[in-house]
Formats: structure tokens, sequence, C-alpha cells
């Protein structure tokens, strides 16, 4: 990775990198080391002093850059200032040409365009010059083969920077697109939030008041009749209910009644609180349920004997539990006026979410739900909700 290629607050290198810096560095000092005792050795003492001095600055130099690169700021002036010292050492003295092929790596990783391709260049010909002088100018393999050597690098290290620059932009490309993603799930698990309370504000508070207004007008209209006392009884009585639903509400919405309350004697419950005269019927082997299918059937019990109270008019309501095998069932018919399920109105701030907020909450368990109904003729509203099977007895 070049300075070039980072972002600011770009996490830092990758511990496969630093390890292959590493390698490659330590490759030069074990290079420079013997290559410098191996020119000493051939040498005499005049001759060694200042190449090993430029060795020395060498040396000094390729750290500095190093260094420089792994914290991100180094600069063409150490580059070239390295280059400058590095050239007409490799010339004098081609025992240090084994030491390019680290320069050329450094001049790779630490800088990009034209002066990585620069200083790469200056190091392939150097190298070149230096072995075939060292050949006597004779030996044209030792000129060519630090070119091709030089080009073929660079080949290669040009294609493995692009597939990185790649894969840098497939991988900004999906962490975007993971943002993206959390922030949808945000959005929608707000949006269900929203028809979460809305379901719950409905089946409670919205239901419960209209019952109460309904209690109340008939004891007005009543007064001073026996009978408008036992309206407002009643209206007081659902007005407790109501507040102990909202509380729950406000309280991590819990579900009505208490859970260890048999389904059966919860869904009458909530049944008689909106139609005092509500019957409930059981058929098959009754089994604990889920307590989100238990909550939704008993607001499905809530919501629609609210309807009934509100617009059926009904002599007789009767709720249908079914336990079957894979699944729980609830069937609540009343023998009200009816009316036609294709002109419901839209659902408005008049009303008209009670049906929709049935439906929602049974599909979302996987269940299904429907409406059959004529004027004059009564209504059945249908729910069932799928349960894990149940295993076979012996």
């Amino acid at each position: 990775m070049r300075a070039s290629d980072t972002v600011p607050g770009a996490p830092a290198r990758r511990p496969s990198l630093e390890r292959i810096d590493a390698v490659v560095h330590f490759g030069f000092a074990v290079l420079m080391v013997a290559s410098g005792v191996r020119y000493t050795m051939r040498h005499s003492p005049a001759d060694n002093l200042w190449v090993l001095a430029a060795a020395a600055a060498v040396a000094i130099l390729y750290a500095s850059v190093a260094v420089l690169a792994r914290h991100r700021e180094p600069h063409p002036v150490w580059m070239l200032a390295l280059m400058a010292v590095w050239v007409p050492l490799v010339l004098s003295a081609p025992s240090f040409a084994w030491c390019s092929f680290a320069l050329y790596f450094l001049c790779r990783a630490a800088f990009s365009g034209a002066v990585a391709y620069t200083a790469a260049a200056a190091t392939t010909v150097a190298t070149a010059a230096g072995l075939f002088r060292l050949s006597g100018g004779t030996d044209i393999a030792m000129l060519l083969g630090p070119l091709a050597v030089g080009v073929l690098l660079t080949v290669v290290y040009d294609r493995i920077e692009a597939d990185a620059r790649i894969q840098r932009q497939l991988h900004r490309e999906v962490e975007a697109a993971q943002e993206r993603l959390l922030a949808s799930e945000r959005e929608a698990g707000a949006a269900a939030e929203r028809e979460r309370v809305s379901r719950e504000i409905h089946d409670t508070v919205t239901q419960g008041l209209a019952s109460n207004i309904l209690l109340l007008e008939a004891a007005a209209r009543s007064w001073p009749a026996p009978s408008a006392l036992a309206d407002i009884r009643q209206a007081g009585t659902l007005l407790r209910g109501n507040l102990a639903e909202t509380r729950s509400l406000v309280h991590e919405l819990s579900s009505p009644g208490s859970d260890d309350v048999p389904l059966p004697a919860a869904l009458l419950e909530a049944a008689t609180a909106y139609v005092g005269g509500a019957e409930l019927a059981a058929t098959g082997l009754e089994r604990p349920v889920p307590l989100d299918v238990r909550h939704a059937m008993v607001r499905v019990a809530q919501s629609a004997c609210a309807n009934i109270t509100l617009h059926a008019g009904a002599s007789r309501t009767v709720l249908t539990l079914g336990y079957l095998p894979d699944a729980v069932t609830l069937d609540i018919h009343d023998d009200g006026r009816g009316f036609d399920p294709q002109l419901l109105d839209a659902p408005s701030a008049d009303g008209g979410y009670g049906l929709r907020a049935m439906r929602q909450r049974v599909e979302q368990l996987g269940g299904t739900f429907s409406v059959e109904s004529t004027p004059g003729e009564g209504t059945i509203v249908a729910a069932q909700i799928p349960l894990p099977l149940l295993e076979d007895t012996p």
C-alpha cells in the first residue's frame, strides 16, 4: 500500500503487509552487510573509505524512507537523496547490486506516480550498469538481465497494485452497501415499531374509549332509568381495564392479562370486556402457545369484539378456539347486521384500522386471516397461526 492510496482516518496497515515489509528490510540489511564485507575483503583500505561511507549513507537513507513510509509520511526528497547516493555506489562497487531488489520494492511501496517509476528505473539501470561493469563490459547478460527483470517486476507490481485497488474499491463499496442496509433496516425497524404501536393503541385505548362513549351515550339516553347506572358501571370497569392496558403499553407493551392464565380464559376475558354476553368454545387438545401467538390471538379477540359493539348490533357473539397439531385457530361469529367487506373505507383519522391491524398481526406470524360477512347475516372473523408440530407420544 502506498501513501497515495491512503485516506484520512484509514486503519493501520494490515499485519501481513507489515510482515512482508519486515522481510524486505531484513533482506536489505543482510545484503548490505554481505556486500560491504565482500568489497572490503577485495579492495585496499584507501579504496574502502568512501565506498563504505556511501554504503552507510544508503543504509541511513533507506531506513529513513522505510520509517516514513510506515507512518505514511514519505517525501520525494528522501528518495531522490537515496538515489543520488545509491547510483554512484552501485556503479563504483557492483558488489552492492544485490541490494537493488529491496530498493526497488521500497521505491514502489513508498511512492506513487512519476517518483516511484523514476526511482525504480534509476535503481534498475544503475544495477545493470554496475553488473555490466563488473563483467568487464563483456557479458551482455549482465546488462540486459537486470533491465528485463526490472521490466518484469514493474509489470507484475502494477498488476498487483491494480488488483489491490479494485479490491479496496470493492471493500469500500461493500462497506457502503452495508451502511445503506443498516440504515434501511433501522428505517424498516422504526416503521415496523410504529405499526406495532399503532396496532396496540388501536386495540386498547382507541377501542376502549369508543366503547365507553357508546356506554355513556346509552346511559345519557336512558337516565334516570336503572339501566343507566349499569351502563355507567360497565363504562367504569372498561375504563379501569383501559388504564391497565395503557400502563402495560407504556411498560414494554406487554400482553394483556397474566401470561399464566389459560388462553381460553384470556380470550373470554378480552371478549367480555366489550361484548358482555360473549361465549367461548374450545376444540382440540389444549396446549401451550408461544407468547407472541397468544398476544396476537387476544388482540384479535379484543378488536373484533370492539367492532361488534360499535357496528354490528349483535345479540349473540361466539368465539371458537381450535387447537390443531400444527396451528391454533380462532373464529369470532356474531349475528349482527353484517357488511360488505369489499366496500370498506380505507383507514383514516375517523377509523378503519381494526381489520387491517388484525390481519397484520396474524400474517406477521405466518398465519392467515379472513373476514366473511353479508349484510343482514352476521360476520365471521377467522384467524389461524401456525405452531410447532406436536410430536407423537407413544
